[in-house]
């Protein structure tokens, strides 16, 4: 996703550019669909598959360059079902084939080459406790939201960063992303820690909040295929994680 104040391309346009004939064009957009979608993939096949790190980790890999290499997500008609809908619906169908063809794809010539973070991915999975039996397909949209959250929060951190804004940052990572309900930190605490008047404290989380929540309704939209999903999709992730 480009950086900066550009309005993000919607879902469907990307979608558009991943059926293109230039090879760099649908690779670009490859890798806008795989940045929101890929840890899900990873944790479902995990969770859901019960197989080992290293089999998860291919099979990741072999399902996004099968659906580079078939076109899988230029097929996407929107008016059938949600995008996050439909790549569950693909990801299915390749396990449930267990294509070897497409476990031992090769990547040459225009496959999609992936670098991936799966330690981060596998910390975060063994943090989980999960019972026995679960809703699999709560867990992709779980696993879907909180990855969006967290690009949304590294967008605000690298424009901070640029801004020059680090104690914006500062007091925001602490205040909301290191601390819930129970041990979220005093006004006069971060005032005192930073240095700052509690005023100033207020104000800059309240801004910080403003482009974060910007920044995450961005994700979401470049994430989504039309309107009514994105509206649909805020709403909802809303509710879960807006206090």
């Amino acid at each position: 996703m480009s950086g900066g104040d550009r309005f993000p391309t919607t879902r469907f346009t990307v979608l558009l550019r991943s059926g293109s004939k230039d090879t760099s064009v649908r690779r670009d957009a490859f890798e806008e669909i795989i940045s929101a979608y890929w840890k899900p993939v990873y944790k479902y096949i995990r969770l859901k598959w019960r197989v080992t790190r290293e089999e998860a980790e291919d099979l990741v890999q072999a399902f996004f360059a099968l659906a580079f290499e078939k076109g899988y997500f230029a097929r996407y008609e929107q008016e059938k079902a949600r995008f996050r809908t439909y790549i569950l619906r693909c990801l299915k169908g390749f396990l449930s084939k267990e294509n070897r063809n497409a476990r031992r794809l090769k990547r040459g010539g225009d496959a999609i080459h992936l670098s991936l973070d799966f330690e981060t991915a596998e910390g975060e999975i063994l943090e989980r406790n999960l019972a026995v039996d679960f809703d699999a397909d709560e867990i992709f949209y779980q696993e879907w939201v909180k990855h969006i959250l967290g690009l949304a929060a590294e967008d605000l951190r690298r424009k901070y960063d640029l801004a020059g804004k680090t104690v914006h940052w500062e007091i925001f990572k602490r205040y909301d992303l290191e601390s819930d309900d129970s041990d979220r930190p005093k006004y006069d605490d971060l005032a005192r820690q930073l240095e700052l008047p509690v005023t100033q404290v207020t104000n800059f989380l309240a801004a910080a909040r403003r482009e974060f929540r910007a920044l995450l309704l961005a994700r979401v939209r470049a994430a989504t295929n039309s309107e009514k999903e994105f509206v649909a999709e805020s709403e909802r992730l809303f509710k879960a994680v807006i206090r």
